[in-house]
């Protein structure tokens, strides 16, 4: 029976409007921007920052990283401190009952829970790209481009992280097009899973 439901997502997909209204219809918590306030009251770095490192590489590539780059035994920088944090705060609120978790790794953090219900949304380019435009305003960079160094950028994050491949259908329970199926049947799809699930 699934309790957890994550979703990940590509960058302008609309996964975080999806997180939120299957959260609302089935009447438990959504964790988003809200892990991000906990990490930083439990970390004591700021918002902005685990913000932009919570999900993202920063400079340097998981590869670069791993050739000599990365942390020492026993000593953890500050995007390792936002790791660390991250989890055992993704791992509690699993504990404290059925919700919707957005990004963040949740559901590599959360894999060997048998109650757990993964969702990856995409969408062609242009869908994503008309809709970051429509939510985020006009750019001096081409919305193509912030889509690709987006994604590129959460990708290296998960590899480096968790050793898997991000974004690959088969890690995922369902993997959704938004920009074929719309926001509304998407989260239609992932309420019925659930509740099919849990015997409803």
């Amino acid at each position: 029976m699934s309790k957890i439901i994550t979703v990940s997502r590509q960058f302008g997909s609309g996964g975080r409007a999806i997180g939120k209204a299957v959260a609302e219809k089935l009447g438990i918590p959504c964790y988003d921007s809200e892990i991000i306030a906990r990490v930083a009251q439990s970390s004591g770095l700021s918002k902005e920052y685990i913000e932009q490192t919570g999900e993202y590489s920063a400079h340097l590539t998981w590869l670069g990283r791993a050739l000599g780059a990365t942390h020492s035994a026993g000593t953890l920088n500050n995007e390792d401190r936002v790791w660390v944090e991250q989890r055992k705060i993704i791992l509690d609120l699993a504990e404290n009952g059925p919700c919707v978790i957005v990004g963040r790794c949740a559901d590599y953090i959360l894999k060997d829970r048998s109650d757990l219900l993964t969702v990856f949304v995409h969408a062609d380019d242009k869908s994503r790209a008309e809709r970051i435009v429509r939510l985020y305003g006009e750019r001096a960079e081409k919305p193509e481009k912030r889509l690709r160094e987006k994604d590129k950028r959460r990708s290296a994050y998960y590899k480096y992280y968790t050793e898997t491949e991000w974004g690959v259908a088969s890690n995922y329970h369902l993997a959704l097009d938004s920009g074929a199926l719309g926001i509304e049947k998407c989260v239609e799809i992932i309420v019925c899973a659930y509740s099919a699930e849990n015997g409803k």
